[in-house]
């Protein structure tokens, strides 16, 4: 099956007549308002405007004729353009048709292969004890509380408020580091293990020094192959205490009274998950198979936005952060070209999935737009009559009906699937 180029060149010609019908229209309209010494407003002949205003007049034509008969002539091909045309090659001369050159991309042609009945595994969903056990552990983990220790010594596990201020040795005044109010885990795996190895058996209220030689492949690029000092006062030391895995805990954790309860609950809740889990793999395994089956070329432009949105977010990221993009060790061009290849399978499921949308009538209701913005609104703590003023202003609420319509059509794929269950 021939791949159909998305690029696209069209030629646009407009004849005199219309050209010569427009520019007298425009000149009308500046003859009403011009003011032009001798003459009084609207009494000009038309002759000595169109020469004071020749530049003005000719852009309002153009911008007049042209994009009207681009769209007619696109309407007349059916084709959808994505982003916007470039008009070149301008030929806009007196008593001949106006002229130029159109470059812009449209959407491809999608010739619609099997989409219904497609084979596949799926896996089956199992929850053993010791999945239960790893999140009656959570859980236990999450319910843990904090003891101040006011004269105890530092050890593994403990959480430590610390003030520290660090120097590399060989350049002590370039770019010192200096933090206050950092909690620190010993043993934890945000904590260095060398901040762990010094500040072990320490006293609230203590100040130790030590220094660190950084690895040549240390993964901050600001401190790798070299040596820093660092002064840090603990000011608080807090000891964690897990609650035992009894009554009590599921009490304290759940609606339940008994262990046993909450045990049966998390696995419900894992079963259901593995489920989820499962099924989200067939689906994904589902799209891959079409688009293997599906050969088409996409639109240049529809990859440069994902990629741009890809980017928007891993700024997002970093400044919710606290770091400063600008100053982040990112290589943003390479991180761009390295996310090229899974922008352009996104675009390509989702047009694929937008066609086989279209073949079977789905449609995304107004009410379950709002729904999918009252969801967004909780999780960003936003009003959902605030986020959706904000999304329409920003023109993004085609992509939420876009998205929650291609959702539907993997639904439908999925139900019309045959799916067969992994065996051990």
């Amino acid at each position: 099956m021939e791949a159909t180029n998305c690029k696209k060149e069209l030629l646009i010609e407009i004849p005199v007549d219309v050209v010569r019908q427009e520019a007298d229209t425009v000149t009308a309209q500046y003859a009403r308002k011009a003011r032009i010494p001798g003459f009084r407003p609207g009494r000009a002949p038309a002759s000595l405007v169109r020469s004071r205003f020749r530049d003005d007049i000719r852009e309002e034509v153009v911008q007049a004729l042209v994009p009207k008969y681009f769209e007619d002539a696109v309407k007349e091909r059916k084709w959808t353009v994505v982003g916007h045309p470039r008009f070149e090659d301008l030929r806009f001369e007196e008593d001949q048709p106006l002229a130029c050159k159109a470059t812009f991309e449209v959407l491809p042609e999608i010739e619609l292969q099997q989409y219904k009945g497609l084979e596949v595994e799926e896996e089956t969903p199992r929850v053993t004890e010791v999945d239960i056990d790893k999140a009656l552990e959570e859980a236990r983990e999450q319910a843990a509380t904090f003891e101040v220790v006011s004269d105890g010594l530092a050890a593994e596990g403990d959480y430590l408020t610390v003030n520290y201020s660090g120097y590399d040795v060989k350049a002590p005044a370039a770019h010192p580091q200096q933090e206050r109010e950092v909690t620190l885990e010993l043993g934890g795996r945000g904590t260095p293990a060398a901040f762990t190895e010094n500040l072990r058996g320490a006293r609230p209220g203590e100040i130790r020094e030590f220094e660190i030689n950084y690895p040549e492949d240390y993964r901050q690029e600001a401190l790798a192959g070299k040596t820093f000092r660092y002064r840090v006062e603990v000011q608080s030391i807090k000891h964690k205490v897990v609650p035992a895995a009894d009554d009590e805990l599921a009490k304290s954790v759940s609606e339940f009274s008994t262990l046993a309860e909450l045990r049966a609950k998390l696995g419900k809740d894992l079963a259901e998950r593995a489920r989820h889990q499962a099924e989200m793999a067939t689906k994904q395994e589902l799209v891959q198979q079409l688009l293997r089956l599906h050969e088409f070329t996409i639109p240049e432009v529809m990859v440069e936005a994902r990629l741009d949105r890809r980017l928007e977010r891993a700024m997002s990221q970093l400044i919710s952060r606290g770091i400063d993009p600008r100053h982040a060790q990112v290589d943003w061009r390479k991180l761009r070209e390295d996310s090229r290849a899974d922008a352009e399978k996104e675009v390509r499921s989702s047009l694929l999935l937008s066609k086989i949308a279209e073949a079977e009538g789905l449609e995304v209701s107004e009410e379950e737009v709002d729904e999918v913005i009252r969801e967004m609104a909780q999780e960003a703590h936003e009003p959902p009559a605030a986020l959706k003023t904000r999304l329409t202003r920003d023109g993004e609420l085609h992509m939420i009906k876009s998205t929650r319509r291609n959702q539907k059509a993997i639904d439908f794929i999925y139900r019309n699937a045959k799916i067969t269950r992994k065996s051990d």
